[in-house]
């Protein structure tokens, strides 16, 4: 088979289409072809040399992808060959095939083509397991989505609308923010122009945001914090904007607050199986019923991965960045 490799880490240009060993599916796993794989910033960051892949999981970047069944592993029930997947990988989406633990597929939804459901994965277990699972998110709250036009973004918004949530959004552009107010985003922030904690107090009434959804860390750890609401949840799970930052504990006590910080690619097998049937649970019917949609900005070949993360890089599109197999 074919995959993206990088030799040395680098640029976009670091990334090499090239011939390797298929992978065979051990006890519990199955053999997915795929049709689509997705771009995630973890993925620029393994590129770069700073995010390695757990131990045992495949080189190759790709963190979801969509296919179709190719083989099952001992082990395995439920699943068939022909199954069309979408699935949840600590590595290998940027492949042709990939051995996937059972436990992280889903079944790709009615509303959704095989080669969009390669948005779903990552996010939509991501967004289910912080806002909801960790930070138990209810109706009538409201949550603060950071980067709302990011893939997670483009999803929390949505999920987030569909339990009954007020969301405010953060974004660059006012274009960016006009795609989050399409997905029904109330609240609407440019960064650039204005102060995010000002903005979420006046919209309401001084309140603040039950829970935060956070990609920028260090950066952020302070205005966060005075953006929450009393009993608010900051839920952090990305470092754009730095690994080290200042708290203030009495301003957190104050809000009795609480703040997580969680990441998917290296959890335990088990750990990511029961957020996958949670989201199997919960979020796949509202995708079935066409509530909630996988938002893809563009498609591009597989082999030509160095222009999507340049694309992802420069943080131009809104949603997700697909790489479609040849």
């Amino acid at each position: 088979m074919h995959a993206i490799t990088i030799p040395e880490p680098g640029g976009p240009e670091a990334l090499v289409w090239d011939e390797v060993p298929d992978p065979v599916p051990g006890e519990g796993e199955v053999l997915v072809e795929v049709a689509a794989g997705a771009v995630n910033r973890a993925d620029l960051l393994q590129r770069q040399g700073f995010y390695d892949p757990p131990p045992g999981a495949s080189p190759y970047p790709g963190l979801e992808c969509s296919g179709r069944i190719a083989e099952v592993g001992p082990g395995v029930s439920g699943w068939a060959v022909g199954d069309e997947v979408c699935a949840l990988l600590a590595g290998g989406g940027y492949a042709e095939k990939v051995a996937v633990p059972a436990g992280q597929l889903l079944p790709v939804p009615r509303s959704v083509s095989l080669t969009q459901a390669a948005a779903l994965p990552e996010v939509v277990c991501t967004v289910w397991s912080n806002v909801f699972m960790v930070a138990h998110l209810r109706p009538g709250e409201t949550l603060l989505v950071h980067g709302g036009s990011s893939g997670i973004g483009t999803m929390a918004i949505q999920l987030a609308k569909a339990v009954g949530a007020k969301v405010a959004v953060t974004a660059g552009t006012q274009a960016k923010l006009d795609r989050c107010a399409e997905l029904g985003a109330d609240i609407l922030i440019n960064y650039r122009e204005q102060d995010f904690v000002d903005e979420v107090k006046k919209a309401t009434d001084g309140a603040g945001a039950d829970v935060i959804l956070d990609n920028m860390g260090a950066k952020y750890l302070d205005p966060n914090v005075r953006a929450l609401a009393v009993n608010g949840r900051l839920a952090i799970i990305g470092m754009q904007g730095g690994v080290k930052g200042e708290l203030n504990i009495g301003a957190l006590l104050a809000k009795r607050g609480a703040i997580t910080a969680t990441s998917l690619r290296a959890r335990p097998l088990t750990e990511k199986a029961a957020v996958v049937a949670a989201v199997r649970e919960h979020v796949w019917p509202l995708l079935e019923a066409g509530h909630v949609r996988p938002v893809v900005d563009r498609e591009i070949p597989m082999p030509d991965a160095a222009e999507a993360h340049r694309v992802v890089g420069e943080s131009g599109h809104v949603g997700k960045v697909l790489l479609v197999t040849p």
